[in-house]
């Protein structure tokens, strides 16, 4: 069966996951050069292979609130492929949270993990469950109900979850506290855990850090630096807010953050006390609008930021948040570089755009692959119970974020993707990851 074929099936049978066959028909796409000079891979089926999950696993959560009522949620964990090491990804609670959004999320993770060169296969997980106004004694709670369940699934040799939209250190620190309960174990079983009790330094700034270190190379590429670069930032969460810091200690002018009620734009640039004033107001669950109050600026209701002019986009909120005529409003406002922090923000038809227009663009998979990347540094602490400093994994997160932004390049070059200069990420990187599972997974057989 060929790639357009295994396309065609994939879409009959999970019409109702459009999420799902979005992300594979964008790797399948591109990879079709890599698959034509590899013909074991369709010998042995590879893509058949690698677009269905190994399990996916669904059960029930019953905790109870604070009024001592019985609340009813979902949870799933995909485990989607484990070639090159324990299934690895983060767990999401938000009322969003679909099996189609975690197969779409888990089949990403595959090659974002392989891209790191670290030892980790690709999954992904969560609940319908929604924290916001919920209090801490139900959030608690729910983490724990969580945990009960999801213990059977998970190992530090197996499967290793994290945190991702909806849980944070408080969250990770509660089910791993279950897990300890249930099991007598203390291993490196989820990462993203407090510093002090089995947390990396840095797992925090990982992801926005990592997407402004992939960033810089694109730059280099281009004989080019971020200075003085006009960023707009889509986002208010850790991702967010960490790649704006990054990107303001390199010297870029950070003039946006966004939640789903509106964009705060300063013209005169978010310097690190604001960034700071920033993080306390998220974690109280405050708006962004009060920045107004205290620093200036402007606060559009209801508006993304992308009508804003500047040089370098990082949408870093969710999945398909910029359609096509959000991509037209970047052409136009200037932008020429965009690396997506969260994963998959932008649509099908924004990516199509942006490419067109030969705007430099880097998927999540590539450019937000550092938080994932200090997930498995933290999994090696974990291993050998020694801890490495701040500024010993900055170092090797770098290396990391540059050893990809590479091997993308390099592979666009490789199978004719690169056109005078204008580098192909998304082929590149695609390519690269598929590349080193498909290659594990012919070594292996029809085992895997």
């Amino acid at each position: 069966m060929s790639i357009s074929e295994a396309i065609k099936k994939i879409e009959a049978q999970y019409a109702h996951q459009p999420e799902f066959i979005q992300a594979v028909k964008e790797v399948a796409i591109t990879i079709k050069p890599l698959y034509e000079a590899h013909p074991e891979y369709e010998t042995l089926k590879i893509f058949e292979r690698l677009v269905e999950p190994d399990r996916v696993v669904a059960f029930r959560i019953n905790w109870e609130n604070d009024k001592g009522e019985v609340q009813v949620n979902r949870g799933w964990r995909v485990q989607f492929n484990n070639a090159l090491g324990p299934y690895k990804g983060g767990l999401r609670f938000h009322p969003t949270v679909t099996q189609s959004v975690l197969k779409f999320l888990g089949f990403e993770q595959i090659f974002k993990n392989a891209l790191t060169g670290l030892p980790i296969g690709g999954g992904k997980g969560g609940s319908d469950f929604d924290p916001k106004g919920k209090s801490e004694n139900e959030i608690r709670r729910f983490c724990y109900a969580f945990m009960r369940e999801l213990y059977h699934y998970v190992n530090k040799d197996i499967d290793v979850p994290a945190g991702d939209i909806g849980v944070g250190g408080r969250e990770v620190s509660y089910m791993y506290a279950m897990y300890k309960n249930l099991t007598r174990e203390s291993t490196g079983v989820i990462t993203g855990k407090g510093v002090g009790f089995g947390g990396s330094l840095m797992r925090t700034e990982a992801t926005g850090y990592g997407a402004v270190y992939f960033l810089e190379s694109m730059l280099a590429a281009q004989k080019d630096n971020i200075k003085g670069k006009k960023v707009l930032v889509s986002g208010a969460g850790n991702v967010s807010l960490h790649a704006a810091e990054k990107a303001h200690m390199l010297g870029a002018i950070v003039l946006t953050v966004s939640d789903s009620q509106g964009t705060l734009y300063d013209e005169k640039g978010m310097d690190q006390q604001k960034i700071d004033w920033l993080k306390l107001q998220k974690q109280q669950s405050k708006p962004l609008a009060e920045y107004v109050d205290v620093f200036g600026g402007e606060w559009l209701a209801k508006q993304k930021p992308w009508h804003i002019k500047g040089d370098i986009a990082i949408p870093s909120a969710t999945q398909n948040e910029v359609d096509e005529d959000d991509a037209k409003l970047m052409v136009e406002n200037g932008i020429k570089y965009i690396a997506e922090g969260a994963n998959m923000p932008l649509t099908a038809e924004a990516i199509d755009y942006v490419r067109l227009h030969r705007v430099h663009y880097a998927p999540g998979k590539a450019a937000n692959a550092g938080g994932v990347a200090v997930s498995a540094l933290e999994m090696s602490q974990n291993s050998v119970r020694q801890y490495q400093t701040f500024e010993e994994v900055d170092e090797r997160l770098k290396c990391i974020m540059k050893d990809i932004h590479d091997s993308a390049a390099k592979a666009s070059e490789q199978y004719g993707q690169t056109d005078n200069g204008y580098i192909d990420y998304m082929a590149g990187a695609n390519m690269v990851g598929f590349k080193r599972v498909a290659d594990a997974l012919v070594a292996y057989g029809i085992l895997n």
